[in-house]
């Protein structure tokens, strides 16, 4: 059965700043690359197979906000992903009826911006780069230590590589 999602995204990056290309990523092409990449990890975790998030980009000033009231850390950051899987799941006959809500994905364009510089890659790689680290967030991934990391790092490659992306090994 094929996986559905849909995506809310939340492109307030581009409406505050008309001079800056968010990657040229339209809405529909995100649900579909996130179809493909839940159907590559294939999460048992709605019956029906459809899943929600939303996916919202702004810049440094706001995503520093969020950093220092969720993660108490005062500086900008790349992604923050907010699950919403962290609570007990409710029974199976009420999931049953509606796509599963997995959470919250936010990317800082600015650093996303930085970052593709330095990498020497188009913006439109970075913000799926990105989009893809915080998608495993929400599905309970997480990089507490180096092998950790390590794994989630070769699963974001092999995301990209659904979708006809290739990011470098690092």
């Amino acid at each position: 059965m094929a996986i559905q999602v849909e995506v809310c995204v939340q492109d307030v990056w581009a409406e505050t700043v008309t001079a800056t290309a968010t990657g040229d990523i339209a809405s529909d092409t995100w649900a579909t690359w996130m179809s493909r990449w839940l159907e590559h990890l294939a999460p048992a975790l709605s019956p029906i197979h459809a899943y929600e998030l939303s996916l919202r980009l702004t810049g440094d000033r706001e995503i520093k906000t969020l950093n220092h009231t969720y993660r108490q850390i005062d500086q900008p950051t790349d992604v923050l992903a907010f699950a919403a899987l962290e609570s007990e799941l409710p029974p199976d006959d009420e999931l049953q009826q509606f796509p599963l809500y997995l959470g919250d994905i936010i990317i800082s364009v600015e650093t996303a911006e930085r970052q593709a510089q330095t990498q020497a890659h188009s913006l439109q790689l970075e913000l799926a780069w990105l989009v893809a680290h915080g998608l495993l967030h929400l599905l309970g991934w997480d990089h507490p230590d180096d092998d950790s990391l390590m794994a989630m790092l070769d699963q974001q490659r092999a995301l990209l590589c659904t979708v006809g992306l290739s990011m470098g090994a690092s």
